[in-house]
């Protein structure tokens, strides 16, 4: 009886394969529990390292998040930059409203808002309480009003958007302080640089810890090994319980990071809200949402497997049997 010795070679090839992929998935499966064990065993020690990763990593993110509410704060308060055209006493109501709907043709404008000479003094006399000293006045003494929206925010631009406006024949004065605006983005970028620069520091000091963490873990593992790689274990085989240790350190000091982050936010959210209100605003301070959160739980596990990689690389080809 012929027997198909192609087919039974490639079933057995096909056999072996699934078998070395199952061996290789439960040896990390594994070496994946063990070290996660180990570090328990030894919690206090863990707990220590976990805390000073989670402070590093949870300083740039409370700031990152600090940033994201005032730019939410810029971007919707309604104090946000206008441009108030004072027009000259002979404009007509007809001849303003007018020129207000042609403004709205501009690019770079939202939108515009006419005041006219009465309804400016009806909220002075309200606002000021010089009411009898108003009525004493044989005329209006202020001007109508165009207040324009603009909808750029670049400083430049802006600056040209009011030069533009001032050639208006309608229009006597053009109030715009540019200088308020200048230094708010100012900080702004200073303080998104500073996020940057803190974070890239700290994530540094992380790979370090770590680092350092795994370079003693290495040592003090040095005679099993040297055991290991004297029965012939490969480079990989040795590497991947650290490479699981860093792994668990990053992920634990992200878990102790965000448990920051959200306990501080809490902690400022009343005061914050306090002030919204008194200036009756309905601002709440936005903590890290599912997005967020991930991408802090990634980071520090990168982190964590970068700083092992680091150290193994360096620390592991020094231990050879003897």
């Amino acid at each position: 009886m012929a027997v198909n010795t192609k087919s039974s070679g490639a079933t057995i090839a096909a056999t072996d394969l699934r078998g070395k992929a199952l061996s290789w998935v439960g040896h990390h499966r594994q070496v994946c529990i063990e070290s996660l064990s180990s570090l328990l065993q030894t919690w206090m020690s863990s707990l220590m390292t976990w805390l000073v990763i989670g402070i590093a990593l949870a300083l740039p993110t409370i700031l990152y998040l600090m940033l994201v509410n005032v730019g939410e704060i810029s971007g919707s308060w309604e104090g946000k930059p206008r441009i108030s055209l004072y027009l000259v006493h002979e404009a007509t109501e007809a001849d303003a409203l007018d020129l207000a709907h042609r403004l709205l043709e501009r690019p770079g404008i939202e939108s515009t808002l006419f005041i006219s000479s009465a309804d400016a003094l009806a909220q002075f006399r309200s606002l000021s309480g010089f009411g009898d000293v108003l009525n004493t006045l044989d005329q209006n003494p202020l001007p109508g009003v165009i207040e324009i929206k603009p909808s750029i925010t670049d400083v430049g631009q802006l600056r040209l958007q009011v030069e533009s406006l001032r050639t208006y024949e309608l229009v006597d004065t053009v109030e715009f302080d540019l200088e308020w605006i200048e230094r708010l983005f100012a900080m702004l970028q200073f303080a998104e640089r500073l996020v940057a620069t803190l974070g890239f520091v700290l994530a540094l000091g992380v790979l370090l810890i770590i680092g350092n963490t795994i370079r003693l873990a290495i040592e003090n593992r040095r005679s099993e090994i040297e055991i290991v790689k004297l029965v012939g274990g490969t480079d990989s085989f040795v590497r991947r319980p650290f490479l699981y240790l860093g792994f668990w350190y990053g992920l634990g000091g992200a878990l102790v990071a965000w448990i920051l982050v959200q306990g501080s936010l809490l902690f400022l959210s009343t005061p914050v809200e306090t002030i919204a209100q008194s200036y009756r605003d309905d601002f709440a301070l936005s903590g890290p949402g599912i997005l967020d959160s991930t991408i802090i739980l990634i980071v520090g596990a990168g982190l964590g497997v970068s700083g092992a990689l680091l150290a193994v690389s360096r620390h592991l080809s020094e231990v050879e049997p003897e």
